[in-house]
């Protein structure tokens, strides 16, 4: 009996092999086979089973040469090919090629020993597979037949049995590593991702990690969704010149005579008199004796004298009017006082021109707002007025007046860039001053230019703005009614005054898109230097130098080494 088995297997093993050299001529003279081998023998009771091939090589008989060894899971096999082999069989060599251990579920019947003795049949497995790993081959074959594989986390065996058709897929766990996105906006994109209402995903800011738990289709399309969206954001150069011209010129020319006529001041009077009165009571009383005729003598006993005297100023020349009763006009004559003539002659053209460039330069990310200021902190002073329960006080803030250009690029697939620019312009214009509820109020008036405007340019053209023009011409003339009508006489008692202030802003923009060969490392030692000794002019922990007690217990020397004056 055991020498038909052999001469069975024997002739079986030649027979495949021959189907194999057969099958896989062609494929031998493309590409050299490296694959596993999945054929083995044909078991002792049933001869009548073909037994495996796989298209690499001519299968040897079983006692010829050991096993190959089992290869990385991960390990691309370029060619798996299987005709009429049984369905465990199939399993057994693909489990071997990916290094998993494994066990058939006893319920499932595939050429197991019935009740009766007789062995359950189990489908043959025909197959032809390029470029896929060991794993990835056992996993589609158990799909294909209605079987999954369930991993003990404990023994890490694997438990093929029969998948449940009603029981939903099983929840898989996996870590992605995200390399330049944003974890909290991946996970906003993988959400919209899912289709199962049990899977969730979780982000882990600090490492750049998302926790994504989902089934294993949906694993599959994450998967190939991050890799889609976790790209290197590509960044741009602004490269801006901000030319500012200002230009005031200016000119006057004639007599003015508003000196003299516009505000003329006449006085005529005698002037204005002011005085003070002083008495000075004596306090003490007065005796007097008197010796009539005849030898009589009369004393007169009077109380203390007083005393008046009265000083007057007089101011002259301002007008106004003095009187007295006693003198009538005081003094008497009259004056009349003018501020007289002045006139100024103006004959002469001014002009002040100046212009200010800045050649700022950033780099930004991709549809990411860059900001350039050229601005100067312009003070705004806040007052509280107090109360009955929390005194007053006052504040200062500072507002940045200049010049302020905002930058959005937005890189296109075919290399534009879109740009969206803000500049603004603002400049301090004067104070107004207002009375509200009897209380006088000032406040600041700024004047503001801005622009805002969305191009589609070409990658390093340049993109120029202007427009932001202020222009503010004024002119002012004076004129003496009627003599300066007089035909060329009238020139002497008129005058004109012209000012014109123009500021102009233009503003030149080159984007362009940051290389990957654009980038140059430096070389530097600074981590390797050691950090700047200075000299040492004095030892603070000395008797010298320091202000501290001397411990002579610790030291009984009045001078150590650390204890001498430098006098360098």
């Amino acid at each position: 009996m055991k020498s038909t088995i052999a001469v069975l297997t024997i002739v079986g093993l030649v027979a495949s092999s021959h189907v194999v050299s057969a099958q896989t001529n062609t494929a031998e003279t493309a590409a050299p086979a490296t694959t596993a081998d999945v054929a083995p023998a044909a078991p002792a009771s049933t001869p009548d089973t073909a037994p495996a091939a796989v298209a690499v090589a001519p299968a040897a008989p079983a006692d010829a040469a050991p096993a190959a060894p089992a290869t990385s899971a991960s390990a691309v096999i370029p060619l798996i090919a299987m005709d009429d082999v049984q369905l465990t069989d199939a399993i057994k060599n693909l489990a071997r090629q990916a290094g998993l251990n494994y066990m058939l579920d006893p319920r499932m019947s595939l050429g197991q020993t019935g009740p009766n003795g007789e062995k359950g049949s189990q489908p043959t497995v025909s197959i032809r597979w390029e470029n896929i790993t060991a794993e990835q081959a056992l996993q589609a074959l158990l799909d294909n037949y209605g079987l999954q594989m369930i991993i003990d986390p404990r023994t890490h065996i694997a438990r093929i049995t029969v998948k449940d058709p009603a029981a939903p897929e099983p929840i898989v766990s996996r870590i992605i590593q995200l390399q330049y996105s944003d974890p909290n906006n991946m996970v906003a994109a993988v959400q919209a991702a899912f289709t199962d209402k049990r899977s969730r995903v979780m982000a882990d800011v600090r490492t750049s990690q998302i926790l994504v738990a989902a089934t294993e289709k949906e694993q599959e399309s994450i998967a190939a969704l991050v890799v889609q969206l976790d790209k290197a954001t590509r960044q741009v150069l602004i490269e801006t010149r901000l030319v500012e011209i200002s230009s005031n010129p200016s000119t006057k020319k004639g007599m003015d005579w508003t000196g003299t006529l516009a505000a003329q001041n006449l006085s005529f009077g005698n002037g204005n008199v002011s005085g003070t009165t002083t008495y000075n009571h004596s306090g003490a009383p007065v005796s007097t004796t008197v010796t009539e005729p005849g030898g009589r003598v009369v004393t007169t006993t009077t109380p203390g004298g007083t005393t008046k005297s009265t000083v007057l100023d007089s101011l002259i020349g301002n007008g106004g009017l003095s009187l007295n009763t006693a003198k009538g006009l005081m003094p008497s004559t009259f004056f009349l006082n003018a501020d007289g003539v002045r006139n100024v002659l103006s004959f002469l053209n001014s002009s002040f021109d100046a212009q200010v460039i800045s050649t700022p330069r950033i780099v930004t990310l991709d549809n990411q707002t860059a900001t350039i200021s050229v601005t100067r902190g312009f003070p705004i002073f806040a007052t509280t007025a107090g109360t009955q329960g929390s005194p007053g006080g006052s504040s200062v803030t500072y507002s940045n007046i200049g010049t302020i250009l905002q930058v959005t690029p937005r890189i296109s697939a075919n290399d534009r860039i879109w740009l969206k620019v803000v500049p603004e312009v603002s400049s301090f214009f004067g104070t107004v001053t207002k009375t509200v509820a009897g209380t006088v109020n000032q406040a600041d008036v700024f004047d503001s230019r801005k622009i805002e405007t969305q191009v589609l340019i070409p990658n390093a053209h340049t993109l120029v703005m202007g427009g932001m023009v202020k222009s503010s011409p004024s002119a002012s003339f004076t004129k003496v009614p009627l003599l300066g009508d007089i035909p060329f006489l009238g020139h002497a008692f008129k005058s004109e005054s012209k000012q014109l202030d123009k500021d102009n802003l233009l503003i030149f923009i080159t984007p362009t898109i940051v290389q990957e060969d654009d980038f140059h490392p430096t070389d530097t030692d600074f981590l390797k230097s050691q950090p700047f000794k200075g000299k040492q002019y004095m030892n603070p922990d000395s008797i010298w130098d320091g202000a501290r007690p001397k411990d002579w217990s610790d030291d009984p020397k009045a001078f150590g080494e650390n204890d001498q004056v430098n006098t360098k």
